[in-house]
């Protein structure tokens, strides 16, 4: 196996980046700054990044199976053009609690786009950390980002057992996912919301987005929404 690196390949300080998820037919990789209000779209080629800022703190982005992606957006269910950057409704949720919003979103292998507004934490071991968003490899075995612990780590989901801990130069780890040519590379987000300017200074990168390569692994292609 070849060594592992780290390289931080999106530097601009989300609030709280989230969800990232890679579109092969682009070459590239969406993931949403929740707190930031924006989903942003890297081409891996150009290594630009575009932008579309949205009205609400925004959870989630996935594909679609007929043409561009849906979003959670606060507590709706998005389509999102992203040429002409339009936004329509598909459904809300929860139209009594106005300061309400979903936390994260999915998308399943029967094509359903789930979110949950809210979620049990629970400590993953000693440190301080908790276990944010995850993904899986062609093994079946998990990759789970730990927001406070700086760092990703591969679980056996059958015994529990860690297998592997990939270690990030930021904290707040918040998910990851497989992607580039052949899925064996990995993207992860981070945040930098609480973090006060001395805490910032000693991590500058903070809130960026990093490319992990060299796991010896690889991933499995994100499903898309199937409506």
């Amino acid at each position: 196996m070849s060594s592992i690196k780290v390289e931080c390949i999106i530097d601009e300080n989300c609030k709280i980046g989230e969800s990232p998820v890679w579109e092969e037919k682009e070459n590239s990789l969406l993931y949403v700054d929740i707190n930031g209000k924006k989903i942003s779209r890297w081409n891996s080629i150009t290594k630009q990044v575009q932008s579309i800022a949205v009205d609400a703190p925004v959870s989630s982005v996935a594909l679609r199976k007929s043409g561009n992606y849906v979003i959670t957006l606060g507590t709706r269910f998005a389509a999102l053009k992203w040429d002409d950057q339009s936004v329509t409704t598909i459904v809300q949720v929860d139209k009594d609690k106005p300061n309400n919003r979903f936390n994260d979103g999915k998308v399943d292998p029967e094509g359903r786009y789930f979110a949950a507004n809210r979620r049990s934490v629970y400590k993953l071991e000693k440190e301080e950390s908790i276990p944010d968003g995850m993904c899986i490899d062609t093994e079946g075995k998990l990759w789970v980002a730990c927001y406070d612990g700086g760092r990703v780590i591969r679980l056996d989901p059958e015994t529990g057992k860690r297998l592997q801990t990939v270690k990030l130069p930021v904290d707040k780890t918040t998910s990851c996912c497989f992607g580039g040519k052949d899925y064996s590379e990995m993207y992860v987000t981070s945040a930098c919301q609480g973090m006060d300017d001395k805490w910032l200074s000693r991590q500058p990168q903070a809130g960026g987005i990093f490319k992990v390569t060299g796991l010896g692994v690889k991933g499995i292609p994100p499903y898309s929404y199937a409506g």
